[in-house]
């Protein structure tokens, strides 16, 4: 397999149950992690590397090292594996996706641009989701007819606070998740809820149902739900770690512990949360996005380029969500008809949230 975004949360686990059911791994990526990189190519001497940052490519301990965006597709070409695991973050995760699917590879996806910004693009048939909530909806899925899909939601880093505050806090304060640890953007994405609305359109793209939605659970141990039409409901419980739905997907069937089973007598009990507008405003949004999922392309720009903003301390958590909802607004008719318009109207969009700051 070829593993992009190798020193990543996502990418190190994938690379755990490669050695752990002895996977060749023929392609690594990584962004500017060498030292990390180093270990890996040591470890599972691949064929090919990437590296994000040209100005470490000397760095890299690989007679073939390839560099930046250019560097990704190539790899791809070059590499015979069939499977690709993308943990790479952001809309920079699409065109390697794209260039996957032109290959004829399959794709085990982490990263949710891909399908935010062009699931109308896409394959889903040659996707495999690495996400514990499509995973859990894909486990509970059966023949009987389903009513509604929903996923759950750690609430992020501001789930407990006091309201008032909320606008107060900075990026550092953000970071706090209380139930992971994971990278900048995903965990700034997952307190503005603006995660929950990505892996909703994910679900929209990859399951048919009549409704979909999501709630808190705050101790993360449910993944997701689904309602069938008979009135019944079952849940996904699985612990915190993403070796599961990784496993599946590298594997495609695994017949062995992979996880502790959890322990609902130690649990004790479970909390559940409506999500709420009043305190994540980018929920106000959530219908309008889940009937016109096109919109994808408008919201991951404009989520990226606000991110920034409120990264250089120009804006407050609550005007990022604010600043994406004006994005939206302005940009509702914006429907992308190929997947260069997807490219098109993610620049424009782009541009529209700079000039906002």
């Amino acid at each position: 397999m070829i593993v992009l975004g190798s020193t990543g949360s996502i990418g190190t686990n994938a690379l755990e149950i490669a050695k752990k059911f002895a996977l060749h791994v023929e392609g690594l990526c990584a962004g500017s992690n060498v030292a990390l990189l180093n270990e890996q190519i040591a470890q599972f001497d691949p064929k090919f590397v990437v590296i994000g940052d040209k100005e470490l490519a000397n760095q890299v301990r690989h007679p073939n090292v390839l560099v930046g965006e250019d560097g990704i597709l190539q790899m791809l070409e070059l590499c015979q594996s069939e499977l690709v695991v993308n943990a790479l973050v952001g809309f920079l995760g699409l065109a390697p996706t794209l260039k996957a699917q032109e290959l004829g590879k399959k794709v085990a996806l982490a990263n949710k641009e891909s399908l935010v910004a062009a699931g109308a693009f896409l394959d889903t048939s040659a996707i495999i989701p690495i996400d514990s909530e499509h995973f859990g909806l894909w486990y509970l899925h059966s023949h009987r007819p389903m009513k509604r899909l929903c996923i759950t939601a750690s609430g992020g880093a501001f789930r407990d606070m006091p309201i008032e505050k909320i606008p107060h806090m900075r990026p550092q304060d953000a970071l706090k998740h209380p139930n992971w640890s994971m990278g900048q953007k995903i965990t700034i994405d997952s307190a503005t809820m603006v995660n929950k609305l990505f892996e909703l359109l994910e679900v929209k793209w990859l399951f048919t149902c009549k409704e979909y939605d999501a709630f808190i659970e705050t101790k993360s141990i449910i993944h997701a739900l689904i309602d069938f039409v008979d009135g019944s409901t079952t849940a996904h419980i699985a612990g915190t770690d993403m070796k599961l739905p990784i496993s599946f997907a590298l594997l495609g069937e695994v017949k062995e512990m992979v996880l502790p089973h959890v322990d609902l007598v130690q649990v004790g009990s479970l909390e559940f949360r409506a999500i709420t507008a009043e305190r994540y405003p980018i929920w106000e949004i959530k219908q309008t996005i889940l009937d016109n999922p096109k919109l994808g392309a408008v919201l991951n720009g404009a989520n990226e380029a606000m991110m920034q903003h409120f990264l250089d301390g120009k804006c407050t958590i609550i005007d990022l969500a604010k600043g994406i909802i004006k994005a939206i607004q302005e940009f509702e008719n914006a429907e992308p008809n190929c997947i260069e318009d997807v490219y098109i109207i993610d620049k424009q969009v782009r541009q529209f949230c700079k000039n906002l700051y």
